[in-house]
């Protein structure tokens, strides 16, 4: 790794920090540091990465806006990779039948897209308002709330595997599934082209505000927390479970069970991936013995505790 650290300078086009925290880079503001943080700022950047981790078996994540993800204490060993850089934004195309196609970099925040098309009159992507994290984490993850999901949306997606080789993937050959783009072992999301609908740019507000409205009213959307915790279990509510065995407020050291929804903890402090740990699976346990239900976590973890 000492040359690796030498020599990445001359790899990327980008940012480069050592023993970064990833606490400052996740929304629970949890993680140790990690060995070394690139930004780069383009694909031939992002592939000298990838190729130069390879060859010295150097492990590699990549990781958006920190939403979704909890992070180890210690020391996190190999690359992080953040793709914030990669913010190109613009319409492509319009259709005969009133529809347009926009062309996303995966580091553009969802917020952005949603604003973007709420000012412009940009149909389909209201009930999405809310949601955290970036372009590329939301397709990769297939986000949804109120009955839309991003594959509702998608046209295509550009992903690049771990040997910097780029494919587009067009939608019918996605295979999207509840919080799941089902992609390729080892693909990083680079970009997607979305097909939205033009509306009266008055009643797209309306409705963003809306779906804003009851996110809010049920949802600790401003609180440092990694969004939902476990997935949906088929045909009933995680939240609900957690709810109905009594969890809410439940706590491990700086960590909580909202009181407001509870399939988010909420770092009230100086919260540790260890907390979290140890709250999830006290929670796991308890819904287990009362339904049955064995709850699958949402969040990604990378490090060790």
């Amino acid at each position: 790794m000492k040359d690796m650290k030498s020599e990445i300078k001359e790899l990327i086009k980008g940012e480069i920090k050592f023993d970064e925290p990833m606490s400052a880079h996740t929304s629970l503001k949890i993680g140790g540091p990690v060995e070394i943080m690139v930004f780069p700022e383009d694909p031939v950047s992002l592939k000298n990465i990838l190729l130069a981790a390879e060859k010295e078996n150097i492990p590699v994540f990549v990781f958006g806006a920190g939403t979704n993800l909890l992070a180890g204490d210690g020391k996190i060993e190999g690359i992080a990779v953040s793709l914030r850089a990669f913010r190109n934004m613009e319409l492509t195309r319009e259709t005969d039948d009133n529809h347009l196609v926009l062309y996303v970099g995966s580091g553009v925040p969802l917020a952005l897209l949603v604003n973007l098309a709420r000012k412009n009159g940009y149909s389909g992507i209201e009930a999405l308002a809310g949601i955290p994290g970036y372009i590329g984490g939301a397709v990769y993850m297939n986000a949804g709330s109120f009955g839309t999901e991003i594959r509702d949306v998608v046209v295509s997606v550009a992903i690049m595997n771990t040997h910097g080789d780029i494919t587009i993937m067009e939608n019918d050959k996605l295979c999207f599934s509840y919080r799941s783009a089902n992609l390729p072992e080892g693909s990083i999301i680079l970009s997607a082209n979305f097909v939205l609908k033009r509306d009266d740019p008055v009643e797209v507000g309306k409705r963003t505000e809306e779906f804003l409205k009851k996110k809010k009213a049920v949802q600790p959307l401003g609180e440092f927390s990694a969004g939902c915790v476990f997935k949906n279990p088929a045909g009933d509510a995680a939240g609900r479970l957690i709810d109905a065995v009594g969890c809410k407020g439940m706590r491990a050291g700086d960590l909580e069970v909202s009181s407001m929804h509870a399939n988010y903890f909420i770092n009230k402090g100086k919260a540790t991936c260890r907390d979290f740990i140890k709250l999830m699976e006290t929670v796991k346990l308890k819904v287990k013995e009362y339904s049955g239900i064995e709850l699958e976590p949402e969040v990604k973890i990378i490090g060790s505790n």
